[in-house]
């Protein structure tokens, strides 16, 4: 069995401090009537505020719904007389049939399943000469998720569950024309193209009226950290559903796979938090022999851990309540990757044939802004407004492919009257490729061997350019046709620029 490392024992301490003083202040307010925790937790119910980000807005996949869960201050949750977190409750097609939801809701039970669909096909034609096509496809997902109220359900005051299960389908058209860094589809890959592969299953414990929150469970670590629903209003998975250098480290598990984790977050006041986690990574995680179905445990893979830390501000500026939220984080690991330019004695692997050498652990950092600086006003959707975006990440260099990668962009929501429920959207980024990468890839070429990610020559940067229009068509119903711009393709010299032009469905069923 692989041993905590002194790095993750360290993390996990420093944190008991913060867990005794929310487990004392829940005993507290549990003991007395006259404590300013006690009059928070009689008034949060009724207060009317508005929601930083309305879940019926997001409706890209169910696991959404963990970003929203950070990006949320303690004001604007209603615990409702529980003290668990209102249970995920998006807009869906199917309201109540039967009476079933609001049964099983009165219970504390929650049931979702939704789908997603997105299509892209090249509008300009690649490159002759590397067997690359002018093409389409679909790629797509559906999902089902339970979440349970254990305190309503059966009196197990603050615990919940959460589970999602997926099937996949589909692949992104951007390998048709030879990108291999930035997909044109964000929901593809990794699902073991099975009927069912389960993506996360997890237990959580609420204390303090929200200010203290723990998880242990398979999660996947992109659902909390460096993470934001404004994302998955683009498709490109350059965005959606965390930065695409977010995911280039193994260590970093993604959607739609989780590992043995446990995570802790404080609020130690209503619009800042800090949260952070042991995620134990797997070595083959996203292959099939571990990861097929999503329901092996054992851990026999398990290779090292990872540790981020993340705190954020979430401010509500001015008479309009314009919310906010600004997050910086950081992560290590201590799994071993391969280097790539060197092997172990210090020479070009590319030159020498011998193996990479190994590097023990890296680090990530990321900084991610949102701001919404104009509300319309909209009768029909209280959370109508124009919302800037931005975002930085960062990966050791030597590493990764994905060095540095920088977005910006904005989310306008309701701009139109007529049309409040409808979302406007453009974001750019850029992604600067690790300079050993660049440097390997050269060499590769001129001693004719296959270069470095399956790449068609040396890549040095990507830039995407995404603009969509987001249309409501009925409750639980979305459609959005989408228009991608690829800057230089894999940043690979030979392959000129394309254009995409995309259409994405997703119906929430229930």
């Amino acid at each position: 069995m692989h041993r905590l490392s002194f790095p993750a024992v360290l993390c996990a301490v420093s944190l008991l401090p913060a867990a005794a003083v929310a487990q004392t202040t829940a005993a507290s307010s549990k003991a007395t009537t006259s404590t300013p925790l006690k009059k928070a937790i009689t008034v949060a119910p009724r207060m009317q505020v508005l929601p930083t980000v309305a879940t019926s807005e997001w409706p890209d996949q169910n696991s959404v719904q963990a970003s929203e869960r950070v990006d949320t201050p303690l004001d604007q949750i209603h615990f409702d007389g529980s003290t668990v977190p209102p249970l995920p409750h998006p807009e869906a097609l199917l309201t109540d049939p039967f009476g079933w939801n609001t049964a099983l809701r009165r219970k504390g039970i929650a049931l979702l399943m939704d789908n997603t669909n997105e299509f892209t096909g090249a509008i300009t034609k690649p490159t002759p000469g590397y067997g690359l096509r002018q093409g389409s496809s679909n790629a797509g997902q559906y999902s089902f998720e339970t979440d349970i109220d254990w305190e309503k359900l059966a009196g197990v005051r603050g615990f919940s569950t959460h589970t999602v299960m997926v099937g996949r389908y589909g692949i992104p058209a951007s390998r048709m024309f030879g990108d291999n860094l930035n997909p044109s589809s964000e929901i593809y890959g990794a699902g073991g193209n099975v009927v069912v592969h389960l993506v996360y299953a997890y237990g959580e414990e609420t204390l303090a009226h929200g200010h203290f929150d723990i998880v242990a469970g398979r999660i996947p670590f992109l659902n909390d950290f460096s993470s934001n629903p404004l994302y998955c209003t683009f498709m490109n998975n350059a965005f959606c559903g965390n930065p695409k250098a977010a995911g280039e480290n193994t260590a970093h598990s993604s959607y739609p796979d989780g590992v043995w984790a446990t995570r802790v977050r404080v609020r130690p006041t209503t619009h800042t938090y800090i949260q952070a986690g042991v995620y134990f990574s797997q070595a083959g995680i996203y292959g099939n022999t571990q990861y097929r179905t999503g329901f092996k445990f054992n851990g026999a893979d398990i290779n090292g851990e990872s540790i981020p830390v993340e705190a954020g501000w979430e401010p509500v500026f001015g008479a309009d309540k314009l919310p906010g939220h600004y997050k910086v984080g950081y992560a290590v690991d201590t799994i071993d990757h391969n280097d790539t330019y060197y092997d172990n004695n210090g020479n070009a692997f590319a030159l020498s044939g011998l193996p990479a050498r190994k590097l023990h652990g890296s680090w990530a950092a990321w900084f991610l802004a949102d701001q919404m600086v104009w509300r319309h006003h909209n009768a029909a959707n209280k959370e109508a407004g124009l919302t800037l975006v931005a975002g930085f990440y960062a990966n050791s260099p030597r590493n990764s492919t994905r060095a540095q990668q920088y977005q910006m962009g904005f989310v306008d929501s309701g701009l139109l009257r007529a049309r409040p429920f409808d979302t406007i959207g453009i974001n750019f980024m850029y992604v600067k490729v690790a300079n050993n990468v660049t440097s390997t890839q050269i060499l590769q070429m001129e001693q004719g061997q296959p270069l470095l990610n399956g790449s068609y020559g040396p890549q040095s940067f990507g830039e995407v350019l995404e603009a969509t229009y987001r249309i409501r068509v009925m409750r639980g119903v979305t459609f959005a046709p989408d228009f991608q711009y690829f800057i230089r393709p894999g940043a690979q010299a030979a392959l000129r620029n394309a254009a995409m032009l995309g259409f994405r469905s997703h119906i929430q069923f229930f």
